[in-house]
Order: structure tokens, then C-alpha cells, then sequence
């Protein structure tokens, strides 16, 4: 039992998260509101490098640049919302990890659900137009059968 403890205790410290190291001492400011403030704010905003993580995560170098811009933007007596304008007019809105509801964004999202719509209204028409005609076939008129008969002979004969 007592050789297994310091194994188990290894795999679970490999397997813990490590996002709380994300934010250098450096960086924390002095104030635990204002520090509060510049936390939620980074965990809005998306890490240009990763993508899907926040700044507030990352570890990239423009992450912990952009975190130090928050903080700055925040010290120097800036709102939540000018903070996040001036870094959406920089950067544009694909760094905010939730956009805002705009025309553009409504436009992104329904696009597949148009294309889905017309995509579904194109099949229905094209199997209406190639389904058999339910009707009994028309019988051929004399004339026709007299034609039919004489270009078979031809093809026999």
C-alpha cells in the first residue's frame, strides 16, 4: 500500500490542471478588486495564438501582452466595456470568446440553417419533377401502331 501512495499521488498532480499558472506574478495588480475586474475580463477575451482559450489561460506571449494591456487600460480608470472596445478595435471581434449579437453574427449563424432550408426545398422539387406519372400509360393510336409495326418489319427484314 505504502509503494502505491506515491505513485498515485504522481499520476494525479500529472493529470491536475495547470491554467491557474497562466497569470504571472508580475502581472497581478495591487488592488483585489481591480485584479478581480482585469480576471474577468481576460477569461472574455480569446488568446489570438490558441484560439479556443481565454487569456486568461494561455501561457502564449500575446496572451500575457494583452493581459498586461487590461490591466493597464484598467488602472488607468477605463470601464469593463471601454476595456473591451478598445481591444475589439484592434483586434476585431474575434477576440471576444462570445461575440456580440450583431447582424453579422446572426448572418454567420444562420447561414447553415438557410442553406439546410433551400438545400432540402431543391431536393423535394427535383423528386417531384422525376416521379413516374401515375396515370395509365396512354395506349398508341392506330396510326401508330400501323407505323411501329412497319419499322419493326424494316429492322427484320
Amino acid at each position: 500500500m505504502k509503494r502505491r501512495f506515491p505513485l498515485v499521488l504522481l499520476a494525479s498532480l500529472m493529470l491536475a490542471p495547470v491554467t491557474a499558472l497562466a497569470v504571472n506574478p508580475d502581472e497581478v495588480l495591487k488592488d483585489p478588486k481591480l485584479e478581480q475586474r482585469a480576471r474577468d475580463l481576460s477569461a472574455q477575451l480569446r488568446c489570438m495564438v490558441c484560439q479556443n482559450q481565454s487569456i486568461d489561460d494561455s501561457n502564449a506571449e500575446l496572451a500575457k501582452d494583452l493581459r498586461v494591456l487590461v490591466r493597464e487600460r484598467i488602472t488607468a480608470g477605463d470601464s469593463d466595456e471601454q476595456v473591451i472596445n478598445y481591444l475589439v478595435s484592434r483586434y476585431g471581434e474575434f477576440v471576444l470568446l462570445k461575440p456580440r449579437l450583431s447582424a453579422r453574427t446572426i448572418a454567420l449563424w444562420a447561414t447553415p440553417a438557410v442553406l439546410f432550408i433551400i438545400g432540402g426545398i431543391a431536393v423535394y422539387r427535383l423528386s417531384r419533377r422525376s416521379r413516374p406519372t401515375t396515370g395509365a400509360e396512354k395506349a398508341l393510336t392506330a396510326e401508330e401502331q400501323a407505323r411501329l409495326a412497319e419499322l419493326l418489319r424494316k429492322e427484320e427484314g
